[in-house]
């Protein structure tokens, strides 16, 4: 039996949805996203300032706090019927494997949210996982069988961010066994798209591949660095997909406390991404390989199996599809820093 539903169809357009990490991609297309649904009162929190967050939504509450602070958490949660916690210092593989500790330190952003959403008495509290929270015993192969949710135990988590996602899973399930907060669980699965990070070493491999096409056109130079052999594999959601599932897995009370494979299916190699984008912006590059370079485990897919059976649905945007319109995106934001204009990166 599926289960589908939506906030528009479980809440008033009044209601009070906070957003943390909002100031980030997927939050930020999160808080677009409540808003072209109608929704009036949207709480959007980030600690960056306003001029670096990559979408400011009209309409919404946009404050500049620390979530990893109590009191902050406190403030951000007063008066929320939904809280939705996507805050965390995280990026692409260089971030991660370089920032173990500053990863970590995100734990303390879901405690504090949490507990405060409690407090408010909100009805539902959304944690953005991770597939790093699998057991990466599992993922030593290109060619790896899709991951299913049971996978996370024995537990073997990605180092750093990893085993703060698991833990924080963790958390999520005794609010809701202990006192009763529905809580929902999303492992995503790489997220890409336009309005996400695609310079500065916090990209993931989409938009760091698409603006190194990019740079190589533009300078002459008609080389590409990839990070490793190029054979490691991932599965690549596309933003769309990502936030609609959010929603639908927030307000499925078949899920509470249960996590979930959020991701696309179609696996993709490295070396097949860099031919996608250098086909998308009409060029043939030479390819150098820097084996020292961060390239995270050999493959990693996911296992749709459990969202089909309870929601009927799963992320469907083809790659090819989804990487042509975030080049686009970053092709113009690199336009536009050229001409000195601001844009996100």
């Amino acid at each position: 039996m599926t289960e589908n539903k939506r906030a528009i169809d479980m809440r008033n357009k009044n209601d009070l949805i906070v957003i943390g990490g909002a100031g980030g991609f997927i939050g930020g297309s999160l808080a677009r996203y409540f808003t072209d649904q109608g929704f009036t009162r949207i709480r959007a929190i980030d600690k960056k300032p306003l001029y670096e967050w990559y979408q400011v939504v009209p309409g919404v509450e946009s404050l500049c706090m620390d979530l990893s602070e109590k009191e902050s958490a406190i403030r951000a949660c007063e008066g929320a019927v939904e809280v939705y916690n996507l805050a965390a210092d995280m990026g692409g593989m260089g971030f991660i494997e370089r920032f173990r500790v500053e990863c970590l330190r995100s734990i303390l952003v879901n405690t504090h949210m949490i507990e405060a959403a409690y407090n408010a008495g909100a009805d539902r509290y959304f944690f953005s996982s991770s597939a790093c929270a699998y057991n990466t015993d599992l993922q030593k192969d290109p060619h790896v069988r899709a991951l299913k949710e049971s996978d996370a135990y024995p537990a073997m988590s990605e180092r750093g961010y990893g085993w703060e996602k698991l833990l924080s899973e963790m958390f999520c399930q005794e609010y809701w066994a202990e006192r009763g907060l529905k809580t929902a669980i999303a492992r995503f699965h790489n997220v890409y798209g336009p309005h996400g990070t695609w310079d500065g070493g916090r990209e993931k491999a989409p938009a760091a591949l698409c603006r190194k096409v990019i740079e190589a056109k533009d300078s002459g130079d008609l080389t590409i660095d990839i990070w490793g052999d190029g054979l490691q594999t991932r599965s690549f959601m596309y933003i769309d997909d990502c936030v609609q599932g959010i929603d639908m897995i927030m307000h499925s009370d078949a899920l509470i406390a249960t996590p979930i494979n959020l991701g696309s299916s179609e696996l993709i190699a490295i070396n097949d991404l860099v031919s996608m984008a250098e086909a998308i912006g009409g060029v043939t590059l030479a390819r150098t390989h820097d084996m020292d370079a961060p390239r995270g485990v050999a493959g990693r897919n996911s296992d749709n199996t459990f969202i089909q059976e309870v929601l009927g649905w799963e992320p469907s945007t083809p790659f090819r599809e989804g990487l042509a319109l975030t080049y686009a995106w970053i092709e113009q934001q690199y336009n536009d820093r050229k001409a000195g204009k601001r844009t996100v990166s």
